[in-house]
């Protein structure tokens, strides 16, 4: 999960004690979680590789990848400098660890309030993505970010080719990690690509989406972890979202030991200068995260075995050696399910419709393929939401990543259409495999009432020249359930046959004071009810007609009665 850093290391004093800190930090803390059948997460079982919801390939955003283990000091109001026991350069213990490089704490701040606008129910704390930075890259090599907060170098992690980590194939052709075999974990917050494809965001404001700039890397990292509408002031569920992350309890502890130091008191420290750790969790201590391989040292020749004198001269050459017997060619590694799908076949998916507001009652289901058609299980299928929409997925989520079952379908979370009406698509592609994709089309209707009542029975009357009394209170329903939200108009219309409108009689008055007779943009509250605003007379006498009409055809025709006052 991260690449080469520096190997200041702690004493072992320091770092003794602060293991011992999170052992009491973990009694009361170390969960596991487990998923809903929303794609939630709770407290219970731990998460097991390849689930569904971690949006990487056997480990969340990261893979699986490694991280560094190096545990916060116990804070001293003197700290003392102490020697490292590698390198003899004297450092800080305390005050050392707590400064986070000013570009890279300025992202963590930005995205913390980011997210508190668009998700507040998250709760994120920028200390818990200072935690995972640390934990992940050192915050971005000790802070080596540019002005924008882009690294001066890629930050990369091993490859994943199953020699000691996750098995991920390519699956951007090297694009964000340069490798064209394997995936690698990018950057300062350390994603896969296939995860940073959907979950990167521009944090800089500069049009792209890189995972090596900081302020895109933790802002991605925060919705990462907001997530299932997730509230991280809630300790199980900020438990479930680290785990989510990166699938391992001994993750959990030292992220949440940063946590609670970074709580404690932090303060900036100039770009480049951050402290770094040395540490990881692949590797004996001392040894980088990302190892590079060591080239492989020539082997010495053998000495030739000196000739024997014959008696009487000559020389004896030694028995020659028969050859050693040749090794077994190493059995070829089998595909995994992921490379003998062929294509995505449609499973039966209905007619994608529904009223805006409301929950689509069929769900987009595909099935992976081999090429002799048969279904393919345990491979990753991603659905993603594409068009002008603020339709989502259940939990919020505009993406989401399902595992084949056994006959080798994914089936989709339900779909929620928001507000926007119209059509937008629903894609589904397999992870980790370059095929082309399904579209499904799906539409959002205009909320709609079928039945328009008013509220009251009373009689609206009105002098010449006077306003009415009452205003117009009128109830939207459709089969028989309250319509909320519903689109409306309202005219005074010149009779029962001629709906054109009235150019005498009652009118409304518009903000500036103007008579007006048509009303556009009504919409019925939360319970169904839209409520006109005041009506006036001139000096018509007479019944006049108000007519209101819905989206989907609920219509209502009002008497408004005009005559003088009795002497």
């Amino acid at each position: 999960m991260a690449a080469h850093f520096g190997r200041l290391r702690k004493g072992a004093t320091t770092t003794a004690v602060a293991a011992v800190a999170v052992a009491a930090l973990s009694a009361s803390q170390a969960p596991g979680v487990t998923t809903d059948d929303l794609g939630r997460q709770a407290a219970g079982a731990a998460q097991p590789s390849g689930d569904a919801n971690t949006g990487g390939a056997g480990g969340g955003a990261t893979g699986d990848s490694p991280y560094y283990t190096d545990l916060p000091p116990l804070k001293s109001p003197n700290p003392s400098p102490s020697a490292s026991p590698t390198t003899g350069t004297t450092v800080s213990v305390g005050e050392a660890e707590a400064g986070i490089p000013a570009t890279v704490l300025d992202a963590y701040k930005k995205a913390e309030a980011e997210l508190r606008a668009s998700k507040p129910g998250c709760n994120l704390p920028w200390q818990l993505l200072a935690a995972i930075g640390k934990v992940e890259s050192g915050q971005a090599r000790g802070g080596r970010v540019d002005a924008s907060g882009t690294t001066y170098s890629p930050i990369l992690g091993p490859k994943l080719d199953g020699n000691g980590f996750a098995l991920i194939a390519d699956t951007d052709h090297g694009a964000y990690d340069g490798d064209p075999a394997y995936d690698r974990a990018v950057g300062p917050m350390q994603f896969i690509p296939s995860t940073w494809e959907w979950a990167g965001r521009d944090g800089n404001g500069d049009g792209k989406k890189d995972p090596n700039n900081v302020y895109d890397a933790a802002l991605a990292a925060g919705h990462y972890l907001c997530r299932f509408d997730r509230d991280l002031s809630v300790q199980s569920q900020m438990n479930a979202a680290i785990l989510n992350y990166n699938n391992s309890t001994e993750y959990l502890n030292t992220v949440l030991s940063w946590l609670e130091y970074y709580r404690k008191g932090t303060h900036e420290v100039p770009d480049g200068t951050g402290t770094l750790p040395s540490h990881s969790s692949n590797s004996d201590p001392g040894a980088s995260p990302s190892p590079t391989t060591p080239a492989t040292p020539s082997t010495p020749s053998t000495p030739s075995t000196p000739s024997t004198p014959k008696p009487g001269g000559g020389s004896t050459s030694p028995t020659p050696k028969p050859p050693a017997p040749s090794s077994p060619a190493p059995s070829p590694t089998p595909p995994t399910p992921t490379q003998t799908v062929d294509h995505l076949e449609d499973a039966n998916t209905g007619k994608l419709t529904a009223t805006a507001g409301s929950a689509f009652s069929t769900k987009v289901a595909v099935r992976a393929e081999s090429k002799a058609s048969k279904g393919v299980s345990k491979v990753r299928v991603r659905f993603t939401i594409i068009g002008d929409t603020d339709a989502t997925f259940t939990g919020g989520e505009s993406v989401a990543t399902v595992v084949t079952g056994s006959a080798g379908t994914a089936t989709a979370p339900a779909l929620v259409a928001g507000e926007k009406t119209g059509d937008f698509t629903v894609r589904a592609t397999v992870v980790g495999r370059v095929l082309g994709g399904l579209d499904y089309t799906a539409t959002v209707t205009p909320r709609q009432a079928d039945t328009l009542t008013r509220t009251s029975d009373t009689a609206l009357t009105c002098v010449p020249g006077g306003e009415f009394a009452d205003q117009v209170e009128l109830k939207a329903t459709y089969k028989g359930a309250v319509a909320g939200k519903v689109a409306a108009t309202a005219t005074l219309i010149k009779s029962a046959d001629d709906a054109t409108e009235n150019d005498k009689g009652p009118y409304f008055k518009d903000a500036d004071g103007k008579t007006i007779r048509t009303l556009t943009d009504l919409t019925t509250d939360a319970d169904g009810v839209l409520k006109l605003p005041k009506l006036y007379a001139d000096d018509a006498t007479g019944t006049f007609l108000l007519r209101v009409n819905t989206t989907g055809g609920a219509v209502l025709t009002v008497e408004l009665k005009v005559a003088a006052a009795a002497s």
